[in-house]
């Protein structure tokens, strides 16, 4: 005999308030406040689903933030390495090169603001909102369906 698969249940006042702090505290905790509710809240999968997402995201912008250091300092590096020795001053590229990355980590960084907010508002209303490719991501990692009831086995 086979066991009842459990249907979406609301989500509790709690888990709500668990599932926005989780997106929102991402702006000011990074990946750690996302951590530590999905491990403090992994009996709900309202919750873990909300905090997976915050956790995948903030990994995400690490790799992404560390090409962008990365790129940054090879163009620093290559810049200092073929500039002529008797000139005075910074290298011209320097000045090209620093507004890009600089806007470029700014785009990033407002994207995640709005993330943030909108999937915090989402969570806040109960809605197993999904971010666009992470959502099914974390939907694997943790076998729910996307109305939250757990996959078969």
């Amino acid at each position: 005999m086979t066991e009842p698969v459990p249907g979406p249940l609301e989500p509790t006042s709690d888990e709500r308030t668990m599932a926005t702090l989780a997106q929102v505290l991402q702006l000011v905790g990074w990946w750690i406040a996302p951590l530590v509710i999905f491990l403090v809240k992994r009996d709900s999968r309202f919750v873990s689903f909300h905090a997976l997402q915050a956790l995948l995201l903030q990994i995400v912008w690490m790799v992404i933030g560390g090409v962008l250091i990365i790129g940054w300092m090879a163009i620093i590096f290559s810049t200092v390495a073929f500039h002529p020795q008797g000139s005075s001053g910074p290298p011209p590229p320097i000045f090209f090169v620093f507004p890009l990355f600089w806007l470029g980590w700014m785009v990033l960084w407002a994207g995640m603001l709005v993330v943030a907010i909108v999937y915090g508002i989402k969570a806040g209303r109960g809605e197993w909102a999904a971010y666009p490719v992470i959502g099914s991501l974390a939907r694997r990692i943790l076998k729910i369906a996307p109305d939250g009831t757990p996959l078969p086995a």
